[in-house]
């Protein structure tokens, strides 16, 4: 299977994730690295820098160990990166549209937090089940709206709010440093979205969020 055959919307170089990582970050675990993409984008932004990854797909994981320094095949709901890496291993730990289909997702950032160099950095994306298509179709509908991708992907066992994404950093020696939000009107992808965050006023912008980028440095 090429990387071609993979779904685009899990193969993406993600510059957006790939911009927050600090540029001292020597050693970086891509959690749900995929084909590698996210990896290989930010190697050749960061020169020197070795990515691990870990990817439950096989099929993916197999592609990325072309380009990563190692990749495990492993399930994150039955892992843990301590055991795995050792403590105070990483630079930086990247959770990228991730965290929502674990059965565990505080205990995993947990755990990680464990595997984190002291000033190493989380960084985590996660979707706004706030965004106003929610409201909208259980209000309207009265549907919950599933869909193979997005907000309301199907395989999706979490859901997070602005608040909820704080609450799961506290009292695990994390401290927020950054919450980037990536605005759409419309949840699939539309030309119309590039007008999103125009209309991202106080009281409707967290109506309008789709994803949340944050970044938890460990003190």
């Amino acid at each position: 299977m090429g990387v071609a055959e993979f779904n685009s919307a899990y193969i993406g170089t993600r510059s957006d994730i790939v911009s927050q990582v600090p540029k001292g970050a020597a050693v970086v675990l891509d959690v749900g690295c995929s084909v590698g993409a996210l990896g290989a984008n930010l190697m050749a932004h960061h020169s020197g820098t070795r990515v691990y990854g870990i990817e439950l797909d096989a099929a993916m994981a197999k592609e990325a160990e072309k380009v990563l320094h190692n990749v495990l095949n492993l399930d994150m709901d039955n892992t843990s990166i301590v055991e795995q890496y050792g403590k105070e291993f990483f630079d930086c730990i990247i959770f990228a549209d991730v965290l929502e289909h674990l059965k565990d997702p505080w205990k995993v950032i947990e755990d990680a937090s464990r595997a984190l160099k002291p000033g190493g950095v989380i960084i985590t994306c996660l979707p706004n089940v706030r965004h106003m298509y929610t409201i909208s179709s259980l209000l309207f509908k009265g549907v919950w709206p599933y869909r193979k991708r997005g907000i309301h992907d199907v395989t999706h066992l979490r859901f997070f709010t602005r608040k909820n994404i704080v609450a799961m950093f506290k009292g695990k020696d994390l401290e927020i440093q950054s919450m980037k939000s990536n605005y759409r009107i419309i949840e699939s992808g539309s030309s119309v979205n590039r007008f999103a965050k125009y209309f991202a006023l106080p009281l409707l912008k967290e109506f309008l969020v789709f994803q949340y980028i944050t970044v938890a440095r460990k003190t």
